[in-house]
């Protein structure tokens, strides 16, 4: 049967139709365009045309939805790979990361501390993670595939990981096995180093452990490697390969309950459990666009976002808290979608630990997006960061400056990307610090508090406080707006 050709002449008006046959049509205009119907909208049928438009902008509205709903795994998949396929990392082989360089390729790192970072793949069995003395030591936390929290990792002992579907071993808790079920089939490990001596943290480091529950009675822990210079990056990938990341770790991870919908979005677009993921003609256009507006959804989601309640710190300020979606992503009647992918656009891994805004304990992570006038930051401009007197740190502070387009530590040839409490600064008469950033290098002592930027490029900082004291948290003491230099 032969198709009808529909040609408008003018909405609700006489259409011209292959052949002699004509009909009354009814042309509706959208934001996406002309939809025509037959006879009008209530009482006719979608012409072929618009039947295909609207199908492939469904398509790609859910795209880019699933864009955003799939920022945490994604960005952890992403960061997997970056250990196996980047830097040889095998099952359970922590990536040590220490140095400025080998930090390059994380998400809002601190550039303070190392990172002992374990990917761990339950799949077959359990895992053992050993933690060593002393208590207070270290500080970190198991997470799953979708960054949801399995337990903080502060105090030492002997944790064991069950993954999904599989029975807790007997007796392992009279073993002295602190037990915990992961819902994802891989887990990371996230452990900060707390001692300022590099030597006792090295010792620490060759302590902590990493084997199968099965090798419990003759360990043979996996070690660890570093970056040691090598590229590597775990920001999340721009087109086509998101959606690669995407599929490949939906097919190694069971699909969550509240998740079974997004599936359903997905499927039409060639992503589905248990099948390869090769996309047509069509179905790359629409995810290679949608990558694109999606992760522009995303920077417009992150960056100073009103709709963010709990990232207000005062009124006035461009400061705000990084950290407000819950570690287990509920809200009292919603999951929090926006609020997780905020952060976990730029960042990665969220625990009780990070919101010390809210239990004035563990750290509080501030951020910040513009200057005093509101204007964005610039890496072509000069601004200065006035940190007043008696910080409110019973550990530390740092000003930790990170790249827009990676959410890295900035690059710059002088290998600085942070200030902090534990460095020899410059202090003012009255205790209080005058902090640099920009391309130009302050003249004298100035130049131990500068963090040099690059023209061309944009940045933002993170201001982070370890162990918060009263004064932050009644506002007492209260972090001024980054000014540009006069």
């Amino acid at each position: 049967m032969k198709k009808n050709l529909i040609k408008v002449i003018t909405t609700a008006s006489i259409i011209a139709v292959a052949g002699t046959t004509l009909v009354h049509a009814e042309t509706l205009k959208t934001r996406i365009g002309d939809l025509i119907f037959t006879h009008d909208f209530a009482n006719g049928y979608p012409a072929d045309e618009t039947v295909e438009k609207l199908f492939n902008e469904m398509d790609f509205q859910r795209a880019c939805q699933a864009y955003i709903w799939s920022i945490p795994i994604v960005s952890m998949a992403q960061w997997q790979y970056s250990h196996t396929d980047q830097l040889g990392a095998d099952n359970g082989q922590i990536v040590f990361v220490e140095s400025y360089k080998d930090k390059l390729g994380g998400l809002t790192y601190n550039a303070t501390t190392p990172y002992v970072l374990p990917f761990i793949d339950l799949t077959k069995e359990p895992w053992v993670a050993i933690v060593p003395e002393p208590a207070g030591k270290v500080r970190g936390a198991a997470h799953d595939m979708w960054q949801i929290g399995i337990t903080q990792i502060t105090e030492p002992g002997k944790y064991l990981f069950v993954g999904p579907g599989q029975e807790v071993p007997k007796d392992a808790e009279k073993e002295g096995y602190k037990v915990f079920t992961s819902k994802t089939n891989n887990l990371l490990l996230g452990i900060r180093l707390m001692p300022e001596d590099r030597d006792e943290r090295l010792k620490m480091l060759k302590m902590v452990d990493i084997y199968p529950y099965s090798e419990r009675k003759d360990p043979k822990p996996r070690g660890y490697i570093t970056p040691n210079g090598k590229p590597w990056m775990a920001a999340a990938p721009m087109g086509m390969e998101y959606w690669k990341r995407l599929a490949d770790v939906l097919n190694r991870e069971p699909v969550a309950e509240r998740d079974r919908f997004f599936m359903a979005m997905l499927k039409p677009l060639g992503i589905e459990k248990g099948k390869p993921f090769n996309p047509d003609k069509r179905q790359t256009a629409i995810l290679t666009e949608a990558a694109l507006v999606g992760e522009a959804m995303a920077k417009a989601n992150d960056f100073f976002n009103p709709r963010l309640a709990d990232a207000h710190y005062i009124d006035g300020s461009h400061w705000e808290y990084a950290t407000v979606s819950p570690p287990d992503q509920r809200r009292e009647h919603y999951d929090a979608l926006d609020g997780r992918a905020a952060w976990l656009y730029e960042a990665v891994t969220n625990d009780l630990a990070m919101h010390g805004q809210k239990t004035g304990k563990g750290q509080i992570y501030m951020a910040s997006y513009k200057d005093k006038d509101g204007d964005w930051l610039d890496g072509g401009k000069d601004y200065t960061l006035h940190v007043p007197a008696d910080a409110p740190a019973e550990a530390f502070w740092s000003l930790t400056v990170y790249e827009v387009s990676t959410r890295t530590l900035i690059k710059n040839k002088h290998e600085i990307a942070d200030r902090s409490s534990r460095m020899d600064l410059l202090m003012n008469k009255d205790g209080s610090v005058d902090l640099y950033i920009g391309p130009n290098k302050p003249q004298g002592d100035k130049a131990k508090n500068w963090i040099p930027t690059e023209a061309g490029r944009a940045w933002f900082p993170y201001f982070r406080l370890y162990s918060p004291k009263k004064a932050f948290l009644d506002k007492t003491w209260v972090l001024p707006d980054i000014e540009k230099v006069k």
